[in-house]
């Protein structure tokens, strides 16, 4: 039977309104449409990406007890908050938990449901900066040297789902395990990291190729010439993610980070927590207290550190057009269009016939973006 609809709204790149036809979940065509107030401020785009989520309202995607209920839930909350594509992020932990992690996310990605959504998991750590301040709030506890035996093992559990890892290359080992990363098709980050520069340019050398959370997972006093930040972001190779909540860059670093390295090669990134969506106060996380205050900040006053974010990556999309000037359709495609080239998920992240109708519609008040409706394969998740 043919699943046939039309959507009519403003392309997010251009501003014009155009008529795009859906049909059995993939994006059939697209005509442009004579002007009209009917559509003055109703944007169609694709679904935002993103490649770093820990947990949302409550279910943490590292936690001891996760189910596939559980992540179910997860999942229909991210796509409310207009993203249809995302990375599970799963972080530094011992071996005995990881093994469990990922047999749990394994087993959820039976589902296909949830696997329309879930591109593959993050493994951000083990294998970070033993420095304090370097691995943020991770417990150091469970730091360790890169072992591909290991990671082979978590992959194993996983069912071959993990599809980056973030680590620190100065660490021994790190340089081969790229290669073998490389080799098996698994996105390798820099990130956590305090590497010098030949250490980082011999982690390109050998194929990693984006930058996690760019400016932060970091010490809060660095030298100001010999640091981890001016080798990537003079690196053309490398892509850095960032957080764009308003809290982990100031606005100033947004903008540095975007005339360096240009808005196609950016990507946005929430990397928000558990805490997403709860009630500010005080939380255990990673086995620390966190203090989650009502502006949505989530920091660690033992160690002095941000610990993740709370806020829905929409909110970096309309913050990096506050904070650069950039336009909308620049913005939108950092948290969509360069995440889907980066990860090679050419069948979304742009609104071009063929693509899956992965599809968000939304209101635009300033650079606040006021989400409509989302749809998956064309079906609608939510109308707001």
């Amino acid at each position: 039977m043919d699943d046939h609809s039309v959507i009519v709204a403003l392309h997010y790149e251009t501003g014009k309104p155009v008529s795009l036809e859906i049909r059995n979940g993939l994006i059939a065509s697209i005509t442009e449409m004579p002007e009209s107030e009917q559509y003055r401020n109703l944007y169609i785009a694709p679904g935002l990406i993103d490649n770093q989520i820990n947990g949302y309202n409550g279910i943490d995607f590292s936690g001891e007890e996760l189910t596939p209920d559980e992540i179910k839930v997860a999942v229909s909350s991210i796509r409310m908050d207009g993203v249809t594509t995302f990375q599970p992020t799963i972080i530094t932990n011992n071996h005995k938990n990881l093994l469990r992690t990922f047999r749990n996310l394994a087993k959820a990605l039976k589902d296909m449901d949830i696997r329309e959504s879930i591109s593959g998991l993050h493994l951000e750590g083990p294998y970070i900066s033993p420095v304090e301040g370097y691995y943020g709030c991770h417990p150091a506890e469970c730091i360790r040297k890169p072992s591909w035996k290991e990671f082979c093992e978590y992959q194993q559990a996983a069912e071959g789902n993990i599809r980056q890892v973030t680590l620190a290359p100065e660490s021994d080992g790190a340089l081969e395990f790229i290669r073998l990363c490389v080799l098996n098709n698994i996105i390798v980050s820099i990130g956590h990291t305090n590497a010098s520069a030949e250490q980082i340019k011999l982690a390109v050398d050998y194929g990693a190729r984006l930058s996690t959370h760019l400016g932060n997972g970091c010490a809060n006093l660095i030298d100001r010439h010999l640091n981890p930040l001016w080798p990537q972001l003079a690196n053309d190779l490398l892509t850095p993610s960032i957080i764009a909540d308003g809290h982990h860059l100031l606005p100033e670093e947004v903008q540095v980070f975007y005339k360096v390295k240009g808005p196609q090669n950016i990507i946005l990134t929430s990397d928000v927590t558990h805490l997403i969506g709860m009630t500010p106060g005080k939380y255990l996380f990673m086995g620390s207290e966190v203090v989650f205050t009502d502006k949505g900040l989530i920091k660690n006053p033992v160690l002095n550190c941000l610990a993740g974010a709370s806020m829905p990556l929409r909110t970096g999309v309309g913050n990096v057009m506050k904070f650069t000037g950039c336009t909308l359709g620049e913005a939108v495609n950092m948290a969509s269009g360069n995440v889907a080239r980066i990860y090679n998920l050419s069948d979304r992240g742009s609104l071009a016939p063929g693509k899956r109708a992965d599809l968000i519609l939304f209101e635009l008040e300033g650079t606040v973006i006021r989400l409509k409706q989302v749809l998956i394969r064309g079906k609608n998740i939510v109308k707001i």
